[in-house]
């Protein structure tokens, strides 16, 4: 059936309504015997307001919503078409009274809940039919399913599992005992989660989905633990944001990962001040390619910059992150560099053609073990030398704000990465020391969810291929935070540097990385025991817990909750010449190296 046939008969039908209500009306005022004088009136009334009824309709934008989905906003529409009707019915009544015979006070009454009951029940009985005939037969279709929660965000769930053959909801559970007996859409639920396992047995189910969006982090786990320990399958839907704001689809439902039992809340940040520094600036990203150096251009492109500069050593990320742009932001001016932070002259070239308002230097080695022997010099001259020529370049150009990310620890530093990351920062709070109009501001944060190179992956795939999964020490732990919430307090951090600020980012409690290893096992479905869990010892330079300040060094507040500012010993001036002659050397032994840095980084302790 065509678009405009399927119009037609809409507008017929409303139409239709009204011989409905006006005939419907006498007939029930008169008991189904108009009387023979009232019959004029019968045609007299279907003559006029059939005209001001269809303009009614039309007043009330009836014909913008679809029958299949009417809802809430389509019976307002009806209702506001139904109130300009009765109006026009009363303004007839007093006219023909007037002139020709007196109309029954109850058609008042009759006429326009006659009307509504046509119209709205007619919309409400399409709907009805045609749900049930495109998903009424996958009612008893799908998998079993238990839904955890019975709130706003289950709600909307289990409404749109009603469409899904791949899902079947045979009750729900909720730690609230007054909804405990009571439906949810037409399914019960059966209890709290404690008697998770006895429910998920009496339904037959194995399948679990958390419908609690707005759970602490705490809440969330046990729910996750509750529903493993009975032996479910365990999934979740959005965050409350998507849910609340009817954007859940059936699809978006996701197997439980750990990230989500690490309970991590959604970070806020002072857009407006942020704006104020990226806003119309022409924005340099080194390490664009990178896990947070690619976060960090997808979050500074939400500030309207008038250019985003990607400067990315491998052509590979650079191409991909490029890629992303043009599918996902094409509004964004985009400005793609291969180039080396180590390579002076390609350095200058882009400070000079491009002039970049605002540099985030997010270029770095990070791997430890891997960098800690036969690369400690590459490392080196990566991280400090390549920090020193950006720097330099930013402050000869008239940059207006640098910032230095630092992402690994760089307090007390028992590793070369650490310690050239230390050095990186002592760079830049020698320039800033120097004056100038260009601010500096080194931003601390340790291990982010997912980055290149980063645990979860590597378990992840220890995993898929039947385990071990290797852990270094029983004791280790570490503290984590999403990618995209390390880039967003990056922003607010560079956004309130005054200039020299060391910041540092909270990260939260740490974590002991084998209980991370066992909930990754658990979550994949895997027996207990199955897949074994080894210890291979602490490698080179590593140590049990980090810290992001240094020993015994007090932290101040600011005007973030998440971000404080860490206080370190001066650095003066005069310490770049001498390392620059340093960094300019071509090669350097491992040993060599840490030697050297025990000098630059007085900090700086070896592991043995």
């Amino acid at each position: 059936m065509t678009r405009s046939v399927r119009s037609l008969l809409v507008v017929l039908f409303d139409l239709s309504g009204l011989v409905f209500a006006w005939v419907g009306g006498l007939l029930l005022r008169f008991k189904f015997d108009i009387p023979p004088n009232f019959i004029p009136s019968l045609w007299w009334g279907l003559a006029i307001l059939w005209p001001l009824h269809a303009l009614a309709c039309r007043q009330a934008r009836l014909y913008r919503g679809i029958w299949l989905f009417a809802s809430l906003p389509d019976l307002k529409r009806v209702l506001r078409a139904v109130a300009l009707s009765t109006a026009a019915m009363l303004l007839f009544s007093l006219w023909y009274r007037q002139y020709l015979q007196t109309i029954p006070r109850s058609l008042l009454v009759l006429y326009p809940l006659l009307l509504l009951l046509y119209m709205g029940g007619g919309r409400l009985a399409y709907r009805m039919w045609k749900e049930h005939r495109l998903y009424g037969g996958l009612a008893a279709s799908g998998k079993p399913v238990v839904i955890i929660g019975a709130g706003d965000g289950a709600a909307m769930l289990v409404r749109g599992l009603e469409r899904s053959a791949e899902w079947r909801v045979v009750g729900l559970v909720d730690d609230d005992p007054n909804k405990w007996g009571h439906e949810l859409s037409g399914h019960r639920v059966l209890g709290g989660l404690e008697c998770l396992a006895e429910v998920l047995a009496a339904v037959k189910a194995t399948d679990v989905i958390l419908a609690i969006p707005s759970a602490s982090g705490e809440a969330f786990q046990r729910a996750t633990d509750l529903a493993v320990a009975a032996g479910a399958h365990v999934f979740t839907v959005p965050g409350l944001d998507d849910v609340m704001s009817g954007r859940v689809a059936v699809s978006w439902i996701r197997p439980v990962e750990v990230e989500d039992l690490l309970g991590r809340e959604a970070v806020s940040i002072d857009a407006p001040l942020i704006a104020s520094v990226l806003a119309g600036k022409t924005v340099l990203i080194t390490g664009a390619g990178g896990s947070i150096g690619s976060e960090l251009c997808r979050q500074v492109a939400r500030f309207g910059p008038a250019r985003l500069v990607l400067f990315e050593q491998s052509e590979l990320a650079l191409y991909a992150l490029e890629q992303w742009f043009v599918q996902h932001m094409p509004g964004v001016v985009l400005v793609a560099l291969a180039g080396d932070v180590k390579d002076a002259a390609r350095v200058e070239e882009v400070f000079a053609e491009w002039r970049p308002q605002v540099v985030l230097h997010a270029a770095a080695f990070k791997q430890v073990p891997l960098m800690e022997i036969r690369n400690a010099w590459q490392a080196v001259r990566n991280n400090a030398l390549g920090t020193l020529q950006v720097a330099e370049c930013a402050v000869r150009s008239g940059v207006e704000r640098f910032v230095l990310i630092s992402t690994d620890t760089a307090a007390n530093p028992t590793n070369v990465i650490r310690a050239s990351k230390r050095l990186a920062e002592m760079v830049c709070e020698s320039l800033h020391g120097l004056g100038g109009s260009t601010r500096f501001a080194m931003v601390r944060f340790g291990n982010v969810l997912g980055s290149t190179g980063s645990v979860i992956p590597k378990f992840q795939d220890q995993i898929a291929r039947g385990g071990p999964v290797t852990v270094t020490h029983p004791d280790i732990r570490r503290c984590f935070m999403s990618i995209p919430e390390a880039a967003q307090l990056v922003l607010q951090a560079a956004a309130m540097g005054q200039g020299g600020e060391i910041f540092v980012l909270e990260m939260g409690e740490p974590v002991r990385i084998v209980d991370l290893a066992r909930r990754m096992i658990q979550l994949g479905d895997y027996p207990e025991g199955q897949i074994r869990i080894e210890f291979t010892g602490l490698r080179p330079g590593e140590k049990l817990c980090e810290e992001l300040v240094d020993d015994a060094a007090p932290l101040r507040t600011t005007a973030h909750p998440k971000v404080r500012i860490a206080s370190a010993r001066t650095v003066g001036g005069d310490l770049l010449p001498e390392l620059r002659i340093w960094l300019d050397q071509r090669i350097q032994t491992d040993a060599q190296v840490r030697a050297t840095l025990i000098r630059w980084v007085p900090e700086y302790r070896p592991a043995s």
